[in-house]
């Protein structure tokens, strides 16, 4: 139960006594050590969140429940949208499993602070792989499993891990793809060389094993069983790469003990978890989404995990929800779309089960959460967050007693506790720019980056006075504390010496019903210095075809002539990244 019925209460409890917020907050997880500090700020400037306090996150998610009586409840339930198969786990079974498969690392020589990649498709194996790297204190790095070899082993020579774990294939569709020619190109090519390989044989495409390099994953599962190794709140959970903010690729670093009060308090404060709950996250376990809401809050909460290989169509969606009474539904506006299209003949989900949806990824529109809202028929919101925050920096509040303000549920909502956004004009007297996040960061937050084998302070994040992390995010802030996303700082165009963000005219075109998603970029224009130009695609069964013209007049008539869209292109698709965000840097080249 929280000890707020009010989000200003809540909030300003976290901004005023942080320290006693924070340790209490900390009570949600079984520690063996328990803290009595809860930031400490480093020489370095960064900061250690529950310093010298030790714990087991894999035993936060997965023993202590078998221990108190969960050990028959489900912990996770696989479906696979490529081979159709279906698994149910329960806790005690993933327990025997988890610690089978760590007694298996550590006989192939992985012990604390090693670093073993994961180049797997969404899995249970995928899974135990984590949670078994948690268990004896080595750092997983989960990637992509559609990676092709230069890009494999970049992650490679930049984790150097002692052991890299494979499924023998993933799935492009239905159609198997084999992983072991991309692991011998990356292997090739990348300066590191992993002690063992461990393959996750499937029946759609079975590997050959060479020998000495290569293990069968589940004949190491039976192994002697390894106990959770005992790890300062301080040490890395896990190792997490993203182009985010800042361009290149980078090793997002998060903590054990930060994370798992961040999380643990996200589903009581935002999501109105209980345990005992099933929440079902769409994302691929490579996205932090995966790691965050797929694997460790869910678990370490006592709840029920769906989970899901492969893109999820809306009657597949619908149909777990319903067989698994699914309660809590965490999906990206992608996805929404897709479902919106699939389901335009349909009047509707009923799902008695569920509760609430929730949206991150990228910006939803409230053209498109008004039409979840009027399929499922439940509450649907936005909610924003990085890689990086590992959890949400605004959100809506479920947990709480009091009800979120009808205003606020099109947009990304307030902050969450111990965020402090502040907004840095690009022009004096704007209300909207940059925002930037006063530190500390609250748990949960990124540790560190990794660089040249070690953790690193994430000075790249820092602005010129070292106070605030930049989110490379622009927006503004109202007085209710209610933060309204325009874009990315790059996305963001100035027209004139005015600025407008490419979002605020995307949700404009998006109104458009024959419209099925759009992206705006802005290009060099010599009297006005930028111009937008819209790219749309159209919804493969609207009645008719938007004309250029009706796209311009429906942005001028909401933003005016000033704004200067005057060129309209229409395309089959845009271009996206392999976790589904619109790259409107492609679009500026096409």
């Amino acid at each position: 139960m929280l000890p707020w019925t009010t989000y200003e209460a809540m909030y300003d409890a976290a901004l005023n006594q942080p320290e006693p917020f924070w340790l209490k907050a900390a009570q949600r997880v079984t520690w063996k050590q328990a803290p009595v500090t809860a930031c400490r700020t480093r020489s370095d400037g960064w900061h250690d969140w529950f310093p010298e306090a030790t714990l087991n996150t894999c035993h936060n998610a997965v023993d202590r429940h078998v221990e108190n009586g969960r050990g028959e409840q489900a912990a996770l339930i696989w479906h696979s949208c490529a081979t159709k198969e279906r698994q149910v786990v329960t806790y005690r079974e993933l327990q025997g499993r988890v610690a089978g498969f760590a007694g298996g690392l550590r006989s192939l020589g992985v012990e604390k602070g090693d670093r073993v990649l994961i180049a797997m498709p969404t899995m249970i194996e995928t899974v135990i792989a984590m949670l078994a790297c948690a268990r004896i204190g080595a750092v997983h790095v989960v990637v992509f499993a559609g990676y092709a070899g230069p890009e494999l082993a970049r992650r490679i020579d930049d984790a150097a891990p002692k052991v890299i774990i494979i499924a023998s294939c993933s799935f492009q569709g239905q159609t198997p793809v084999p992983s072991v020619p991309a692991l011998n190109k990356a292997l090739a090519a990348a300066t590191h060389c992993p002690q063992a390989c461990v393959i996750v044989q499937r029946e759609a495409c079975p590997a050959s094993l060479l020998p000495v390099r290569d293990h069968d994953f589940h004949t190491l599962e039976q192994s002697v069983p390894a106990e959770p190794v005992i790890l300062r709140s301080e040490d890395p959970l896990y190792i997490l790469h993203t182009s985010g903010t800042t361009g290149n690729a980078k090793g997002i670093v998060r903590d054990n003990g930060g994370h798992a009060v961040a999380l643990a308090l996200s589903m009581d404060l935002i999501y109105g978890c209980e345990p005992g709950d099933t929440f079902f996250t769409t994302s691929d376990l490579g996205w932090v989404v995966g790691h965050s809401y797929g694997v460790y809050a869910p678990l370490m909460s006592g709840c029920t995990s769906v989970i899901v290989e492969g893109g999820a169509s809306a009657s597949a969606i619908h149909a777990l929800c319903h067989e698994h009474a699914v309660k809590y539904l965490f999906t990206t506006p992608t996805q929404m779309r897709l479902m919106r299209q699939e389901s335009r003949h349909l009047s509707g989900a009923i799902l008695p089960a569920l509760a609430r949806i929730f949206v991150a990824g990228e910006y939803a529109d409230p053209t498109l959460l008004e039409w979840a809202r009027s399929y499922f028929r439940k509450p649907v919101v936005n909610h924003w967050w990085q890689t990086e925050t590992g959890w949400s920096i605004t959100a809506h509040f479920f947990g709480l007693p009091e009800r979120e303000p009808v205003s606020l549920m099109n947009d990304i909502g307030r902050p969450a506790p111990g965020f402090r956004p502040a907004i840095v004009p690009s022009m004096p007297g704007e209300q909207c720019g940059e925002i930037v996040l006063s530190l500390p960061l609250p748990p949960g937050c990124l540790a560190g980056m990794w660089k040249d084998g070690a953790i690193r302070v994430p000075s790249a994040y820092f602005d010129e006075t070292r106070r605030y992390y930049r989110t490379f995010d622009e927006g503004m802030i109202e007085a209710n504390r209610a933060v309204h996303m325009l874009g990315r700082s790059d996305d963001v165009i100035k027209v004139a010496g005015r600025r407008i963000s490419g979002v605020q005219i995307e949700k404009i075109i998006a109104t458009h019903p024959a419209v099925h998603t759009c992206a705006v970029v802005a290009i060099p224009d010599e009297l006005r210095g930028q111009r937008p130009v819209a790219y749309v695609v159209v919804d493969p069964e609207a009645s008719c075809e938007p004309s250029s013209e009706e796209i311009v007049v429906l942005v001028n008539e909401v933003l005016g002539r000033w704004v200067g869209l005057k060129e309209v292109r229409f395309v089959r698709h845009l271009p996206t990244t392999v976790s589904g965000k619109i790259t409107r840097k492609r679009l500026l080249v096409s």
